[in-house]
This record gives structure tokens, C-alpha cells and sequence, in this order.
């Protein structure tokens, strides 16, 4: 599997990084198997600057042993920098394969402020590429955080994935199912094999390196939980 990992690539005014990761993996899909773009969760805390959420993005690529990982992140590179918006500091990280390493490092930013050169020197370390590309350039701990949370296979939301963006209003569980979704479930872990299921901004939840729909029932019909 090939992480792509972005952050701080917006201001307060303009499009959130999840936007832009989409807008990559679309392009990217010409040329690619994307298999999804998650969403993960970082610190909030005065300590850390964000715009809104604080929040990474990771897209999922298959590796087909022959992608050549330098040209990948020059051609992403390019779009970022494309797209630059004033006041951002983005970061990018692409990985094949990341270490588990990488999704320690990931956690600790969830839990603690880490700084700009601990990112920098874990890359080094497990030769992963992360670089800045504009403003001071932290959004290069959030990028790498997203590549190992991502890996790690249990954190997160899919903000893409299949076709389940183009569903709404009730649907029956085969057509999430259908539409690119792994499996439907409680909170307590029970798999939701009949029913109605409310498709409107689905987010499943990034388990087992899969993306499962974790709902509950409303007396009518399942409703679908956002889970980081």
C-alpha cells in the first residue's frame, strides 16, 4: 500500500485539506487504484496552530510493485503547490509500506505536542519522503502523522471511499455494501446484515484496514456514526 499524508493546506477562509484530498485522488485515479481517503484526528490544544479541526488526511493507493514513489510525490508536489493558499503551511508525506514506527509517532501527536524536527528526523530514519512546501512548514508532523495513523488500519474516517458519496436518503444495506463500504455494524461490534441505513455524508470508520459502517437505530432506521 502506498499513504499519501497532507495537512495545513488551508486558511480560514478557503477549501479544508480533506477537499484537496480529494481533488489529488481524483486526479490521481486516472493512473492509480485509490482505494479511499481518510480523515484523522490530531491534538487540539492552544499549543497547536490549526484552522478548525486540526485534522490530517491520508489517501490510500494500491501498490502494484512498480509506481515509482519519487515521481508520485513530485507530481502531488506540484498540485499542492498549485493550489498554495496564503497563510497555509503545508506538508506532504508519501510512504510504501510505512514502519510501524510511523503510527507510534502518529498516536503521540494525538496525545502531545511534538515538534517540527522529530517529524523530520523519523522520516529520515525510515526513509519515507515528507517534505514543507510553504509557510513554516509544520503541517510536515501532521502529514507524516496521517501516513502511519492511516497504516496503522485503526484510526480514522473515510471521507471517500467507493461510490458511497454518491448515495443518499434511506438505502438498503446492499447498496452500501455495493457502493465500496466493507461491512455494517453496531457500536458493540454486531454486524447489521438488514434494515434501512440513512446514506446521507456517510463517513465509515477505518477498522481492520477497512472502511465499516458503524451505525445505530433510531426506531426507524440505522443511522450512521462519525468515529475518529
Amino acid at each position: 500500500m502506498i499513504y499519501v499524508g497532507l495537512d495545513d493546506t488551508d486558511n480560514l477562509e478557503s477549501r479544508g485539506t480533506g477537499h484537496l484530498a480529494r481533488q489529488i485522488a481524483a486526479m490521481l485515479s486516472a493512473d492509480y487504484t485509490v482505494l479511499g481517503v481518510t480523515r484523522h484526528q490530531l491534538l487540539v490544544d492552544p499549543r497547536v496552530p490549526y484552522t478548525k479541526n486540526n485534522s490530517a488526511s491520508a489517501i490510500l493507493i494500491e501498490d502494484n510493485g512498480v509506481t515509482d514513489k519519487d515521481g508520485l510525490a513530485d507530481r502531488i508536489r506540484e498540485h499542492m503547490l498549485s493550489d498554495f493558499q496564503e497563510g497555509s503551511d503545508p506538508g506532504l508525506c508519501v510512504a510504501v509500506d510505512p514502519p510501524s514506527l510511523l503510527s507510534d509517532f502518529g498516536r503521540r501527536v494525538q496525545r502531545e505536542v511534538v515538534a517540527q524536527e522529530q517529524a523530520r528526523a523519523l522520516a529520515s530514519q525510515t526513509g519515507v519522503i515528507l517534505v514543507g512546501l510553504g509557510g513554516d512548514e509544520d503541517g510536515v508532523i501532521g502529514a507524516l502523522s496521517a501516513v502511519g495513523l492511516a497504516a496503522s488500519g485503526d484510526d480514522g474516517r473515510y471521507v471517500l471511499v467507493g461510490r458511497s458519496r454518491e448515495l443518499t436518503g434511506l438505502q438498503p444495506i446492499s447498496a452500501i455494501l455495493e457502493a465500496g463500504i466493507s461491512a455494517v455494524r453496531t457500536q458493540e461490534g454486531d454486524a447489521v446484515t438488514s434494515g434501512m441505513v440513512d446514506a446521507d455524508k456517510m463517513r465509515p470508520a477505518r477498522r481492520g484496514g477497512l472502511p465499516v459502517l458503524v451505525v445505530e437505530h433510531n426506531g426507524t432506521h440505522w443511522h450512521p456514526l462519525k468515529l475518529d
